[in-house]
């Protein structure tokens, strides 16, 4: 009769256990169901402020309103595809570039001597931003880019002047780099340096240049390198390479550069 009881105790407790277990995961998972708007509203909130901040047009304590407000009121975001570098009129808000890199139409795989960023598939179409005044012309573009550092895949916005090539503004807003060397990608004495220098030569190649070391004086095209981060920095150059070449953005900068802002 003992040996009954106890293994009736056993059963009673492995059923609390797994009524438990039922109810845990049942609250887990609507709880994570009912956070998921909320968990996107602040996602695109981060993209705005990364966005406003590179452009320039954030300020501290902006409040969440306040940000939307300003990006609403001065930031287009408009598809380009990255083979003509045409401006599409297809509507930013129902691409996903995500589900675009997994799908063979939407999306190249890269060879390896066209992937000095490492990234493996490229879309074929990419949303950009262009940032307007108060008068509504548009006064920079901002441009997604990323490639491999040392541990982890850097993301990261450029602003660039409306001549296509010259930058005004740099930040990376994703980045596993190690803390106080390669994670110095985010120090804003290091990316102020960005501002001013110029993306593509004037044949409209690549030409931005991350220094083993301090740049030149002077020098338009070269920026001071990350002290003990060469393999970051090295990142941070293929990046460049390759988002500003042919197979990036090269074709839409050349039409920036040729006036297609102004009928695009």
């Amino acid at each position: 009769m003992a040996e009954m009881k106890s293994n009736d105790s056993i059963g009673k407790t492995l059923l609390v256990v797994l009524v438990l277990c039922l109810v845990c995961s049942i609250v887990v998972a609507g709880s994570a169901v009912g956070l998921k708007p909320r968990q996107q509203e602040q996602r695109a909130l981060d993209k705005q402020r990364n966005i406003l901040a590179v452009a320039g047009l954030m300020h501290d304590n902006m409040s969440a309103d306040a940000v939307s407000e300003v990006y609403a009121a001065r930031v287009t975001p408009r598809l380009v595809d990255l083979k003509s570098g045409a401006l599409l009129d297809s509507d930013p808000a129902k691409f996903n570039q995500g589900l675009a890199l997994k799908d063979p139409q939407q999306s190249v795989t890269l060879e390896a001597n066209q992937d000095p960023a490492g990234i493996k598939r490229r879309s074929n179409v990419v949303e950009i931003y262009l940032i307007k005044d108060e008068k509504q012309q548009i006064q920079e573009i901002v441009l997604p880019v990323y490639g491999n550092g040392l541990w982890s895949m850097m993301y990261a916005f450029v602003a660039l002047d409306t001549d296509g090539r010259t930058i005004k503004g740099i930040t990376y807003y994703d980045q596993g780099e190690t803390p106080g060397l390669g994670g110095e990608i985010e120090n804003p004495n290091w990316r102020a340096q960005f501002v001013g220098k110029r993306v593509l030569d004037d044949n409209g190649q690549p030409a931005l240049r991350v220094m083993k070391g301090a740049a030149p004086q002077g020098d338009l095209y070269a920026v001071d390198g990350l002290s003990g981060a060469t393999l970051t920095a090295n990142g941070v150059q293929h990046s460049f390479n390759f988002w500003m070449g042919e197979m990036g953005f090269g074709p839409f900068l050349k039409q920036v550069r040729e006036g297609g802002l102004n009928h695009g």
